[in-house]
């Protein structure tokens, strides 16, 4: 059985679909072009939100909203459970 791709609640043949009407519309030798434009869209979309992302953990570290210290302790608390946890469940696992 073939499983087409879906992406956003769009199957393959529409996705193709829509393929065909775009270089119908624009024809092939336009569409390198509206790929690249797509590809440094999504590229400064991906980087302004990093930015935004990077300026807001910055504001809030400077305005101790963020308590880095505790959540730290909280990983090295939960990776010292978790260590614990496989050497029990690892000891069982071979008894059996």
């Amino acid at each position: 059985m073939i499983q087409l791709t879906t992406l956003l609640f769009i199957g393959g043949t529409e996705i193709i679909f829509i393929l065909f009407i775009v270089v119908l519309v624009f024809g092939a030798d336009k569409l390198p072009e509206i790929a690249r434009g797509l590809g440094k869209g999504m590229r400064q979309l991906k980087d302004a939100t990093n930015d935004i992302k990077h300026e807001v953990t910055k504001s809030a570290k400077e305005s101790n909203i963020i308590d880095t210290d505790a959540a730290k302790d909280i990983q090295k608390e939960i990776n010292t459970i978790k260590d614990d946890l496989e050497d029990f469940t690892g000891s069982v696992k071979r008894k059996m």
